[in-house]
């Protein structure tokens, strides 16, 4: 694990209250240099060393976001991640000790927001949880990513077939019954919804959505897309090949 001092402290990321993160990993090494480079650039740290522990720390609540090691005793990552999503859309990610494909892709489908391969620079892990929480607090009616066409109050709701999205309340419904989204999902359900018909590339999203200011990896974008797609119909996005995908109108 490295570190590099030129980021700078994080400590404003949520106003006065520090950032509260859950490190979970069993390697007591590792898990000692995240918890303390995390402290330096202002982060309020707790760690637990296998699965079970962590799940039961996560559960205690407080947490703004949570890195989870693949490779935990216990309970591996892959199946915290799991029940973590069964209760919350905090913000999920995971370290992979190996650049294992497989890792990664179970990592993503049991619903982490993204990933990082071990041994990993301490800046690139400090921009990824910016990252996540900017679109844990993300809103478009601040930021002007989503569409507006006046002030009228109805039309900040966007209707696609059964599927309503409500751009200033952040909700969204699917036959009027309410949809629960990761941020990450609502920020790439969002990024479709500004460009209905259109088509967006890989890399688009991956900057757009994930912040990425370098090429990613795409498989971060598709199995996003395919857990939005298992919540609001698997019809709704197209995959538009070798382009991308696009956000069906009707």
């Amino acid at each position: 694990m490295t570190s590099n001092a030129q980021v700078g402290s994080v400590s404003e990321a949520r106003g006065p209250a520090p950032v509260s993160v859950l490190v979970v990993e069993d390697d007591a090494t590792i898990r000692r240099a995240v918890q303390l480079a995390l402290e330096r650039y202002g982060y309020r740290v707790a760690v637990a060393a296998d699965g079970l522990s962590g799940l039961e720390a996560f559960r205690e609540g407080g947490h703004d976001l949570l890195i989870l090691d693949v490779m935990l005793p216990e309970l591996d990552g892959i199946g915290l991640c799991h029940r973590i999503r069964e209760e919350s859309p905090v913000p999920v990610l995971m370290m992979s000790a190996r650049g294992d494909a497989l890792d990664v892709v179970a990592g993503l489908e049991a619903g982490a927001d993204d990933y990082v391969i071990k041994p990993v620079d301490t800046a690139v892990i400090v921009a990824r949880i910016r990252a996540l929480l900017r679109r844990a607090t993300f809103r478009p009616d601040r930021e002007g990513r989503a569409p507006k066409k006046s002030d009228r109050a109805p039309d900040h709701v966007l209707t696609f077939g059964d599927l309503t999205v409500d751009t200033l309340g952040m909700e969204v419904r699917r036959a009027g019954e309410p949809v629960s989204l990761t941020p990450t999902e609502l920020r790439l359900l969002l990024e479709f919804a500004a460009a209905p018909g259109s088509v967006l590339d890989r890399r688009r999203l991956l900057r757009e959505v994930w912040d990425y200011g370098w090429e990613g990896d795409t498989r971060v974008v598709d199995l996003c897309v395919l857990r939005l797609r298992k919540k609001i119909g698997s019809g709704r996005i197209e995959t538009v090949r070798g382009f991308g995908y696009k956000l069906v109108r009707g």
